[in-house]
């Protein structure tokens, strides 16, 4: 049975674990080797871990990393970036990771995406969509690739419909606005989509605190609440420190819930 989840979502530049304002203003906030560690600790639901250069600048997937990631965690990981083969896939389920992500392949080579589905099962693949604001008083939504800088055509739902006729087990929507800001999700944008997105939902960007994920989970259901920032600083200065609710704080939420 479905279930709420809280994930934490770590992103990794230049071999370190880093935060991001609107997907710019890159901030290092430690080794993520420790924070995996520590995590694995404290009993976190799910990790998403995304190597942002790897795409970007062509890399293929540091498989040492991932190795050493995998060996210190003890919970649920997904790994992204710089996936681009079935070979990679495979290597990366085989070092331990439970599910691998992908964003622009999604657009650039869905082939890919059916063939893995099909290879590995759907269960495996993870899309992951970043979405932007944009028209009239910032109203509509447009999805980018590559760290925000390639635009996708067509509308965020046309989009998805064909994200998910690809065979993918689960869908991230990531808000590049909110992204690092702590205001919040944009559940405006989850509204406009949620109706329509038949696999698992995972929702990032924006969250500052516990309440943030209860309103979403609140509104939205069985829906999964990622965030970074909440789990990585404290107090308005953003202070680094690793935070994670312990399991009597996540009982009080899924208590009051209206699910």
């Amino acid at each position: 049975m479905l279930r709420p989840r809280l994930i934490v979502s770590l992103l990794i530049k230049n071999g370190g674990l880093v935060k991001s304002e609107n997907f710019k203003n890159y901030k290092y906030v430690g080794d993520p080797l420790n924070a995996v560690k520590i995590f694995s600790e404290k009993n976190v639901d799910e990790l998403m871990i995304v190597d942002i250069d790897a795409s970007v600048n062509k890399n293929e997937p540091d498989m040492n990393m991932i190795r050493a990631i995998a060996e210190r965690s003890r919970m649920p990981i997904t790994y992204g970036g710089g996936v681009k083969s079935l070979s990679h896939i495979e290597k990366i389920i085989n070092l331990g990771v439970e599910k691998v992500s992908v964003s622009s392949a999604l657009f650039s080579d869905p082939k890919f995406i059916e063939t893995a589905s099909s290879n590995f099962g759907k269960q495996s693949i993870v899309g992951v969509i970043d979405v932007k604001r944009h028209g009239f008083l910032n109203k509509s939504f447009q999805i980018f690739t590559h760290n925000g800088k390639k635009k996708i055509n067509g509308s965020i739902l046309e989009n998805i419909l064909k994200v998910q006729k690809l065979g993918i087990g689960e869908l991230v929507i990531n808000s590049i606005d909110h992204d690092g800001l702590m205001i919040g999700y944009d559940r405006q944008l989850i509204r406009e989509i949620k109706e329509h997105v038949k696999v698992p939902l995972t929702c990032l960007g924006g969250a500052k605190s516990l309440e943030d994920c209860y309103k979403l989970i609140n509104e939205f259901g069985y829906i999964g609440a990622a965030s970074g920032s909440m789990f990585v600083f404290n107090g308005k200065y953003k202070a680094v420190l690793i935070q994670y609710p312990g399991e009597f704080e996540k009982k009080l939420m899924l208590d009051h819930l209206k699910l």
